[in-house]
Order: C-alpha cells, then structure tokens, then sequence
C-alpha cells in the first residue's frame, strides 16, 4: 500500500512539475540558436526595428499547400524565422495561407495575384521517375495601419535549381522581413531627388524603378534647368533631398549646373550616377544596314569625376560572359521566328567571389549594354569595386562600327587572356574635395565649401542598367525583366540596394551580408539507396521503440515479481 502511495505522489510531483513549466513557458520565452551559422540568431538592427513596432503588425505567408521538399524547406525556415519576431514583440502576427485552398476560385486567384506583381512558380517535383507540376506562390503581404508591402520570398537566379535557389531565398529572409516591417511601421523621412535637365531617361523608362524606391523614402524630380535662372537657391532646395540620382545624362553640364552638384556632394549630400560615356543604343542598330557608330559622348564631367577619384574611359567592354539577344531569323507561316544570339557587348555580370559588401551579396547577374570601364584613382577617397566584368572581356576602342552581325563571332578566350576584370559599378566613401577648389567660382555662393562633410557616391558605367522595358501597350514591365528572352535580371535589386545602402542610417542593408549553409539532401544518393533510407527512417525507430517496450516490460515484472 505504502508503494502504491509513493507512486501516486511520484505521478502527482511529476504532473505538477510539468504544469509549472508549461506556465513559465507561456510567459517567458528563450530558445538556444545551436547552428553553426547563428542562422535564428537576428541581428542588433532586426531586434531594434521589431522592438520599434507599437501597432499590430499582420502578415501573410502563401505557403501553405502540398509542396515539394524545397519549398516546405523555405515553408519551415520562415515559419522559424517569424516565431522569432513574435517572441520579440506581440505585435507581429503572422499566419500561413493556402491561395489555392478553393478550386474553384482556383483562376481567379491566380489572375488577383498576378494582377498583384505576385507570379506565381511552376515546380517540377521529380519522385522515383515521376514528375509533377505544382504552383506555388513564394510571396507574403505585410499590412501595418494603412500601409502595405509584398515580400518576394523566392530569389530568381537564373540556370539555378530549385535547390540552389531556396538556399540563397533562406539567406535573404531576415532581410526581407526586416526591411518590409520597417516599411509598413514608419513614416517615410529621406527624400530622393530624380535629376532631369541633361537628357536624362524618360519617367516612363524609369517608372518600376521609382515606384520601388517609393516604398521607402519620398521621392521627386529636381530639374537643373532652373540653376541657369538662380543657382544658389536651386542648390538650397536641392539640400533638402538626402539623395540624387542621375539617370544616363545624355547632354552636357554648365559649369554652373556642376557647381550645384558639386557643392550638394561636400555638404553630404549622397549621389547615384548612371553614366555612358559612349553614345550608342541597342535601337539604334535595327535599321536596313543593322550598324551604327559607337562614339564618345563628352558630358562635360570628366574633371568633376577625376578629382572625386576616378575616370571614366570612353571604351566598350566586349565580354564573353554576355547576355542573350533575340534577332528575327526568318517567317513560318505568318509568324517571325525569333532566335536568341549571344550578344558580346552586353555583359552579364555577377558580384565577384568572396565580395562581402552588402550591396552585392547574394546577387544573381545584372545585365549591363554598351558599358564602359571605370578606373579608380588614388586618393584619400575609399574605393569599393562592386561590380566588374568577367576575366574574359576587353576593350574596344571608340569611335568604332558596331553591327547587328556580330552575333556570328565565335570568339575564342585566348583572344581574352591577359585583359578582363575592368570595374563597371564603384562605390566612393568619404569627404570629397571640391571639383572647384582652387579655381574660379561659375557662380559665388555664400554656403560654397572646398571640404565639409563626410559622402557616399556610387558610380555605374551604363545608364541602361536602370532602365525598364514597356509592354505592348507602352506600359512599364517590371525592371530587369527582359520581355524578347523571358529572362530576368538582378537589376531592380542592386539598384535598391545601392539607394537603401547609402541612406540607411540604421545598417539594415548589412542583414544582406549574413551567411546561411542549409545541408540538403543528394537526391540521386537517396534514390539509389531507397530501400536503405526506408529502413533507416522508418523501420530502425520502430524497432527500437519495441525493444526499449519490452526490455521495460521484463525489468518490471522482474522487479514486482519479489
């Protein structure tokens, strides 16, 4: 009787124990980030920007349905990820929605989201020789008051499996959240000025571009042209904007208009310069003879850019790691046929290997045309090369031919040994001496400063890199996207990244640079060893679930049985 008491105490102290936890772990929270990678680990700036959230914070995640392996991966990682949010603030609320729960609004939901920006995936699920199709929609939707945003959760990488591109979406996550709660949560403070005046692109041809910047920052257009008229007050109003971006001036610069900007630069004011030096556009080349002469362009910036830190030279970059072109090759019927050729004066870059700056990691290829290389110069300016051509590309001289047949080349990459590697996109850090130091003023000012405070520029040799294609109906795609190959490009990311780089006051871009390594599994190994797996997964812990039952089952009757 006396056992059977102890008994009953030992169940009734055990179940009272487990109570008592159960509670502590409603109301305090910790788990331990045991990865080697400190992937559940969030940065200083995540805490902070979640922590800063006073409101409820709604998001939706549309990944939730029967996905394959790689996706329930990104399915679990956000899951993980988000959990991790809400232990820091309340406010995050979160839940996980299959889009395609009804089938029979199963169209129009699609066509809603489409409609959205939101493009759904076409995956291929391979299984022992069978394949299926599934769609999944790697999107979430953070709403906050009034404000929304949509988060892209699948990173396009082009010639990437699906595999490859979930780990690289993984790494991008934290990012992603963090950025598109510190969107929907504050109020907009940093203003981007849009330069016009100098034959800059169309607002139509820039159109996806400022509409993502507007997400995040107010943005506008100053004009130049009133700095001939006033150029002290049109430099005032410009220091109102945090940023200036310069989209592929075409016309030259007064030295006043350069003053302007010039003096805008020392007193901190940050710039994003799109720049060809060489005028020569892909339009240009479909006429009757498919040629036209590649020339230099002289804006007028030259010793401007020289005593910043750099030069640009006014020679086009032919690389062997180029993006396609679509050509018509013939008719069938009623219908042109169209064939894709590499096109050797549109490089195809990536971020070189080991780059750790956060504007490029993690970047898929930016497709550049007709760009030129950049030189930098000594001086007490910081330089950061972030993007350039690969080892195999080289100079072509200008003023030169370029035709439309050149498609045909073959050329071999011995003719590209010895060359290579010229710089296309630097990025400059520091307190920039004036373009007009020690030289007569265009125009005097009271403000004007040969040194003052500290900048960030970045300079990109290619004006087109910005540049988004129009619809049929003259309606703007999304930029990067290239509607004659069906390819996309990173370069709606890399610009961003540059703009949120250079007006984050808070190192959110610096999430970008984190690092995670998700082991997956080698599917050609597991198929080949299919009976092996089965039995390791499935029957091994079966068996030793009955083994531990029936040794416990004989220690206890042994025991009972004195």
């Amino acid at each position: 009787m006396s056992a059977s008491k102890n008994n009953f105490k030992k169940i009734i102290t055990t179940l009272a124990l487990l109570v008592v936890l159960n509670l502590a772990g409603h109301f305090v929270f910790k788990r331990f980030d045991l990865t080697a990678d400190k992937r559940y680990t969030l940065s200083p700036t995540s805490l902070q920007i979640v922590a800063d959230v006073k409101e409820p914070l709604y998001i939706d995640i549309f990944l939730d349905g029967n996905f394959p392996g790689e996706f329930k991966k990104l399915q679990t990682e956000t899951q993980q990820l988000l959990e991790e949010f809400k232990s820091q603030n309340s406010n995050i609320i979160f839940q996980f929605v299959n889009p395609l729960e009804d089938e029979e609004q199963r169209d129009k939901t699609m066509q809603s989201f489409i409609e959205r920006g939101m493009t759904p995936v076409n995956v291929t699920v391979n299984d022992k020789g069978q394949q299926t199709q599934e769609v999944v929609f790697p999107w979430a939707v953070a709403n906050c008051g009034t404000r929304s945003i949509k988060i892209p959760l699948l990173k396009n990488m082009m010639g990437a499996s699906t595999a490859e591109k979930v780990v690289s979406s993984v790494q991008h996550l934290e990012y992603a959240f963090a950025n598109a709660i510190n969107t929907v949560s504050k109020e907009k403070q940093k203003k981007v000025a849009v330069i016009k005046g100098n034959g800059e692109l169309h607002d139509i041809l820039i159109a996806d571009f400022v509409k993502s910047v507007r997400d995040n920052y107010y943005i506008g257009t100053f004009t130049l042209d009133s700095v001939a008229k006033n150029p002290v007050e049109s430099l005032k109003y410009l220091n109102k904007y945090d940023l200036a971006v310069i989209a592929k001036p075409t016309e030259a610069f007064s030295e006043e208009e350069k003053e302007v900007l010039d003096q805008y630069i020392i007193h901190g004011g940050k710039t994003l310069w799109l720049v060809d030096q060489v005028s020569m556009e892909m339009d240009s080349l479909y006429n009757q003879n498919g040629a036209n002469l590649a020339f230099p362009r002289d804006l007028n910036l030259n010793d401007m850019f020289f005593k910043y830190g750099f030069r640009m030279h006014s020679d086009l970059i032919k690389d062997i790691m180029a993006t396609p072109i679509a050509l018509a090759t013939g008719e069938q019927g009623s219908a042109t046929q169209y064939t894709q050729y590499p096109w050797f004066f549109s490089p195809m870059i990536y971020p070189t290997q080991g780059t750790k700056n956060a504007i490029v990691s993690n970047l898929d290829g930016i497709k550049f045309e007709f760009t030129n290389p950049i030189e930098p110069l000594k001086n007490d300016i910081k330089k950061t090369v972030l993007l350039q051509s690969s080892p195999y590309s080289k100079l072509i001289g200008t003023p030169s031919e370029v035709n439309l047949k050149m498609v045909s080349e073959r050329p071999e990459q011995k003719d590209f040994m010895g060359s290579g590697n010229f710089p296309v996109a630097l990025l400059l850090e520091g307190k920039f001496h004036s373009t007009y130091e020690n030289r007569i003023l265009p125009f005097q000012d009271a403000s004007y400063k040969n040194r003052y405070k500290s900048s960030k520029m970045i300079v990109i040799s290619d004006g087109d890199v910005i540049k988004n294609q129009l619809d049929k109906n003259f309606q703007p795609l999304e930029l990067g996207y290239d509607k004659w190959t069906n390819n996309f490009y990173a370069n709606k990311e890399f610009l961003l990244n540059c703009v949120n780089y250079m007006l984050d006051d808070n190192g959110l871009i610096n999430i970008r640079s984190k690092e995670v390594k998700l082991p997956l599994l080698d599917k050609e190994k597991v198929y080949a060893q299919y009976t092996q797996s089965q039995v390791i997964t499935v029957a091994v812990p079966i068996v030793i679930l009955i083994l531990f039952g029936l040794a416990f089952t004989i220690l206890r009757k042994r025991r009972y049985s004195k």
